[in-house]
């Protein structure tokens, strides 16, 4: 009885240890950057080191005010096609979030204004809507889509490099509060991306994808490369 007592211990201990092992890994992929290894780590800027990140500022040049961040108590301008401004607290302009895996965004759209159709390829996102009526969508990689209308003090999550928009469909301006759980989680603008790329994609290419005509393809590519860049205050490389 003894031996298969133990058998079966052993048996439990390996679940448990095979159980734990699961949960750690499932747990570390929550987090899009790897975790910090030291309490602070200041963004030295003008550091021509580049190593999946930005190095440490020596400690003793760090104060205060490497941890507050005041760039996103005004607007920037919506006056532009899209009808959104965007100010960004990223490690590039708020160098206190290095290795904090955090980037905060404040979003300001017009009546009709919107976020066009865009993935964050490094980080998952949550959004909290200050003012206005906000039409917010994402789509999963089985076309489906969940979409809501968002209200002030209401806040939704975008998974990680899913394809999302927002829309502001009330008759004043919007203010919306986003936070990604990367220092610098990417925003590759999807139309952007399509007609306005360095070089070009192939007009026979989009017209296939689209099913179209290339002299519609045409058109739009026009129209992108008229409006420049759409947005004030637009995200970098984050």
């Amino acid at each position: 009885m003894a031996a298969v007592c133990s058998v079966k211990t052993t048996s439990s201990f390996f679940l448990a240890l095979c159980l734990t092992m699961i949960m750690f890994f499932t747990l570390s992929c929550f987090s899009a950057d790897p975790d910090p290894l030291q309490d602070i780590c200041v963004a030295d800027l003008n550091s021509t080191i580049r190593v999946n990140g930005f190095p440490c500022k020596p400690e003793s040049q760090v104060t205060s005010n490497d941890f507050f961040f005041s760039g996103l108590m005004n607007a920037a301008s919506t006056e532009n096609p899209e009808g959104r401004g965007v100010k960004i607290a990223d490690v590039t302009t708020f160098p206190g979030l290095n290795t904090q895996g955090l980037t905060v965004a404040r979003i300001d759209l017009a009546p009709g204004g919107i976020v066009p159709l865009h993935v964050h390829p490094r980080g998952s996102e949550a959004n909290f809507i200050l003012k206005g009526n906000v039409y917010f969508g994402f789509i999963t990689t089985t076309d489906v889509l969940y979409a809501n209308v968002m209200k002030p003090g209401v806040l939704n999550i975008i998974p990680r490099g899913l394809v999302h928009f927002a829309a502001n469909i009330g008759p004043e301006k919007a203010v919306i509060i986003a936070v990604l759980n990367s220092q610098l989680p990417g925003f590759a603008n999807i139309p952007t991306n399509l007609f306005n790329s360095t070089p070009g994609i192939p007009d026979f290419i989009l017209a296939k994808n689209f099913r179209v005509d290339e002299k519609i393809i045409n058109i739009i590519k026009a129209k992108f490369a008229l409006n420049g860049s759409l947005v004030t205050g637009t995200w970098k490389d984050i």
